[in-house]
């Protein structure tokens, strides 16, 4: 009788194989050990190389395309898909290029625009601004977004410096435009989107859209030669003195069309945006990203922390875009039931907390936080694609291979960065905040602000190791882990963020100094308890034989400055503290911030609810620390 081993014999594996297998266990071990993120690591740099693969190919083909020219072929593609969700009105892809070809044609007719022609455009959210926008983009024009919540003064000098052809205005912004137009440069022609105007030499744009043609305008109208050529000005308040006109190229819009993608978000995908439109995020992340693709958006005109949730789950919204203080908005709101019965799954955005992050996910439920950094002007982006609380991205070898960056060591009392005796700067240790620089090179371009040739200069820095190189100074300290993690620590120079927008100190001093009764003021942004940001705070020297006149230090302050730059707090002193280089003295100001036990100064405190500047006492004091004070 046969045994068990003569009928089903056991194959004997070589003997090489068990040592292989420990082995491949063994690397496994130390991979998770010493590189354990590794992996992701390589998957991301592999999207990050496909992608500019993919625009390399296009252009050794002698093909240039561009994100409006994916919009045209999905309009082709998927006529029928949503595109636009506004306010529970759908608008497919096709009705989007129709509507935009309308816009098209009407000044094409009506206006002598010619192919590289800026336009400005000053609308809120709404379909209509994306239907403008491309539009303008099919005529070949460069569209300069303007921030609606800029007035008068500032909003004249954006105008002005991006010597627009048109200026577009939405209708709900006419109060906007009546301020400005007496002061309005000539040679700039007004549309406004309505059908009737009572304003002298105002066009209006309704009436002549609906009568328009829905044929798309020449194609050599809207073809881009160069993916370095511009496309659109975007305003940003940089790290000093008026808002200033970034030069977006087409490669930069499709850089950040492609984020949404980069951390994985599908064509299936519905995208909740209630930022503003004039904000590259919600621009080219948003907008471009759902055309990258090829998904829906669902459009908001202005975020509510009290409706988000309920929308989210009224259109099924599987990816949000945020800012950090948006997210502690929402963590602000009252519990209720089924918070985390959504379909939400990725966040995207910038600027969350650890501590609100960590409360966001405990509340809301598992949804990825994918946390980026990006300047809209600047040539290097990082994105935390590991999902480490509290970063904004994480380097390798290889990330700096393609995208070369240092941080540098900074001087806060000169407001510069440190050279040492052979005048090179020097690289801070890991651990260590430093000022993030980006190289400059053909690969990575930096293409400045429209209108100014010195503010781009003031951006970047020269000869910062060795004679000749040249780098984009970001305006932001940044640390570097020892896992080569970065987070954001600050910015620098006369630049605060609060609101989740950027504050130029030295434009809201401008408005202030306008008033008769001040001598000086010095402005600066005090950290709040549970905030994101920094308050803006302003310290006054009047003039002498004056008084302050609170009434109208309100007034001033609403009528010429957005909301999120308007002082939260007034500080009055005898004396103006300098630097030794006769710059004003910010940092023990900040540093003492806006405490009335140990500021013996008078202080004031902007109170939104009685519309005035009230005094800033011990109790107004408590009741802002404990949050019961709305700032």
């Amino acid at each position: 009788m046969r045994g068990w081993d003569d009928l089903c014999p056991l194959p004997v594996p070589p003997s090489w194989v068990p040592g292989a297998a420990v082995g491949i266990l063994t690397l496994h071990f130390i991979q998770k050990l010493l590189f354990p993120y590794f992996w992701a690591d390589l998957r991301y740099l592999l999207k990050v190389l496909t992608y500019g693969l993919r625009v390399e190919v296009y252009r050794l083909q002698g093909r240039v395309v561009t994100v409006l020219d994916k919009f045209v072929k999905l309009a082709e593609k998927q006529p029928h898909k949503p595109f636009l969700i506004y306010e529970g009105t759908v608008h497919t892809y096709r009705d989007v290029d129709r509507r935009s070809n309308r816009i098209a044609q009407v000044f094409l007719q009506h206006e002598a625009l010619e192919k590289g022609d800026t336009v400005a455009l000053l609308m809120g959210n709404e379909p209509d601004f994306i239907h403008v926008w491309f539009g303008l983009a099919k005529l070949g024009c460069v569209v300069a977004f303007l921030n609606f919540n800029v007035r008068f003064r500032s909003l004249l000098h954006c105008i002005s410096s991006c010597e627009p052809k048109i200026l577009v205005v939405g209708a709900d912004l006419l109060g906007t435009l009546e301020e400005i137009l007496p002061n309005l440069q000539k040679g700039v022609s007004v549309w406004i989107m309505t059908k009737a105007s009572t304003l002298p030499s105002v066009h209006t744009l309704l009436d002549k859209i609906e009568a328009a043609s829905e044929d798309p305008v020449p194609v050599n109208r809207c073809s881009a030669n160069n993916l370095k050529s511009a496309v659109l000005y975007i305003f940003t308040s940089g790290t000093t003195g008026l808002p200033k006109a970034a030069v977006i190229s087409h490669m930069q819009v499709l850089k950040g069309a492609a984020g949404l993608w980069a951390f994985g978000a599908t064509a299936e995908d519905i995208i909740y945006i209630t930022l503003p439109l004039y904000h590259s995020a919600a621009s080219l992340l948003g907008i471009g990203g759902c055309i990258e693709l090829g998904a829906t958006c669902v459009l908001k005109k202005k975020f509510s922390a009290s409706q988000f949730w309920s929308d989210c789950k009224k259109y099924n919204v599987t990816v949000i875009q945020y800012i950090g203080e948006l997210c502690r908005y929402l963590c602000n709101q009252p519990v209720k039931e089924g918070e985390k019965n959504h379909k939400v799954r990725l966040a995207v955005g910038n600027g969350v907390r650890n501590d609100v992050w960590r409360e966001f996910l405990d509340r809301f439920g598992a949804v990825k936080i994918c946390e980026f950094y990006g300047a809209t002007e600047g040539n290097i982006c990082f994105m935390n694609h590991t999902g480490k609380t509290g970063s904004v991205g994480r380097t390798n070898f290889f990330y700096k291979l393609f995208f070369p960056f240092d941080l540098i060591k900074y001087d806060f009392q000169k407001d510069e960065p440190i050279r040492n005796k052979h005048g090179w700067c020097e690289k801070v240790k890991k651990g260590e905040a430093g000022l993030l620089i980006s190289k400059v090179n053909a690969k990575n371009p930096f293409f400045g602000y429209a209108g100014n040739k010195r503010h781009t200069e003031k951006k970047l820095l020269s000869d910062v190791f060795k004679k000749g190189d040249l780098y984009f100074n970001t305006g932001d300290l940044m640390v570097q882990d020892h896992d080569n993690f970065l987070y954001f620590w600050d910015r620098i120079g006369d630049t605060f963020r609060w609101k989740g927008e950027n504050v130029a100190t030295t434009e809201v001093s401008d408005v202030i100094v306008m008033l008769d009764f001040i001598q000086e003021a010095n402005v600066y942004g005090v950290s709040v308890p549970d905030h994101e940001g920094k308050a803006g705070m302003a310290s006054l020297i009047l003039k002498q034989n004056t008084s302050l006149d609170l009434e109208q230090m309100y007034k001033q302050l609403v009528t010429y400055l957005p909301s999120y730059a308007c002082p939260l707090f007034l500080r009055v002193q005898e004396k103006m503290e300098m630097t030794g280089t006769f710059k004003q003295q910010k940092f023990r100001l900040v540093d003492e911030g806006f405490n009335p036990s140990t500021i013996t100064d008078p202080l004031y405190f902007l109170d939104n609810s009685k519309k005035a500047y009230v005094l800033l006492t011990k109790e107004v004091y408590e009741m802002i620390l404990s949050g019961k004070m709305k700032l």
